[in-house]
């Protein structure tokens, strides 16, 4: 069963892509955190483009 993530663990109040306010149907789990965004779309973009970096991060280590 999948954690259920909480809108009051997020750390961030408003969305890295938009600007506008986190909802609590667009966390996500990252790097122990939970973050928000305002939309599922927001949430994937950020999804797809750490996922590029972390792969880039962990080649320099």
């Amino acid at each position: 069963m999948a954690e259920e993530l909480k809108i009051e663990d997020c750390i961030n109040e408003v969305c890295p892509w938009s600007g506008k306010p986190v909802r609590a149907d667009s966390l996500m789990r990252y790097r122990g955190e939970t973050i928000g965004f305002c939309n599922s779309g927001c949430r994937d973009k950020f999804l797809k483009a750490s996922a590029m970096f972390d792969v880039l991060i962990s080649q320099d280590e």
